[in-house]
């Protein structure tokens, strides 16, 4: 089931780096509109890609340039744009008033990613790994809500409102995203699974600031200069995604998607560990217990697959 043993490792610092570049992204964001702090995103993590991407091929490993399948740049484009698509929803549910429900059922990303992954990659889990699955999207719905203390009969009751609709429609497309990047890696003819990844990245993100570049050209032109004046914090946030996301690709590359997102969730508790000994946030019952849920979900993955 597992074609690399490097997916484990790639994942955790993935894991890492997400919590990581959403605080710093958060700065960037108060000076500019939401289609230009995604933007940022990836107009300055392009060259990092493309620095990666260059390094790994002839400077670090050098050869040939793997050869591209037919449908690569079609996998790409849908992944790139299965993953603005998704953060667009994400957000449209917190416009909704619905923050804590939004987040909580885009969480359901690495269920939907499972059922995904089995329909259209032929992907099979076995059962620990479902239960793994399961207990780690429960804990992190649970970590998501507990700020409001919403009963699971409370999150049960609020898949009516829009912003349950709209989270559940996120993780949807992130899920869509993991698939289509797992399905460009295997377009790019080699064995060599981190070449793959950073060269699916790099034509990734390409791709995504020419389609977001180009909608906030069209419809907010005046934010244009706003993303350029924004390029110290900016390039931090294009330096932290370019990293985390090479992460992600090799995940995705080396191992089921489902696996991949659910052993990915640790990243509640580096955010949790982030907030209570850097920030001195204390930590409620209801996130302890969240927590613990998460950690038994990804032991559970690991134990069914390791």
């Amino acid at each position: 089931m597992i074609t690399s043993a490097i997916w484990l490792p790639a994942t955790l610092i993935a894991a890492v780096f997400q919590p990581w570049r959403t605080a710093v992204q958060r700065r960037v964001s108060k000076d500019l509109s939401i289609n230009a702090a995604g933007l940022v995103r990836y107009l300055y993590g392009l060259p990092f890609a493309l620095a990666m991407m260059a390094a790994y091929q002839f400077v670090l490993f050098p050869g040939a340039f793997p050869s591209l399948g037919p449908w690569f740049l079609v996998y790409c484009l849908a992944g790139g744009l299965a993953q603005i698509v998704a953060t667009n929803l994400l957000l449209m549910a917190f416009d909704h008033r619905n923050f804590v429900v939004g987040t909580a059922y885009s969480k359901t990303e690495a269920v939907q990613g499972a059922l995904l992954s089995i329909a259209l990659l032929g992907e099979r889990l076995n059962l620990l790994s479902w239960i793994g699955i399961a207990l780690g999207v429960a804990g992190v719905m649970i970590l998501s809500a507990d700020n409001k203390r919403m009963s699971p009969n409370e999150l049960f009751r609020a898949l009516g409102q829009p912003g349950a609709r709209y989270g559940i429609a996120s993780g949807f497309f992130f899920a869509l995203t993991a698939i289509a990047i797992r399905s460009a890696t295997v377009q790019v003819e080699t064995e060599d699974h981190v070449r793959a990844a950073l060269i699916v990245l790099a034509v990734t993100v390409a791709l995504q600031t020419l389609m977001q570049g180009g909608l906030l050209v069209w419809r907010e032109r005046d934010q244009v200069a706003a993303v350029f004046r924004t390029w110290r914090v900016s390039g931090q946030v294009g330096l932290l995604s370019a990293l985390g996301s090479a992460c992600w690709f090799t995940g995705f590359a080396t191992a089921p998607v489902a696996l991949v997102r659910v052993v990915g969730q640790i990243e509640v508790a580096f955010t949790m560990a982030f907030g209570h000994f850097y920030l001195g946030e204390r930590v409620s019952r209801g996130e302890v217990a969240g927590l613990i849920l998460v950690t038994a979900g990804v032991v559970a993955a690991l134990a069914g697959n390791l």
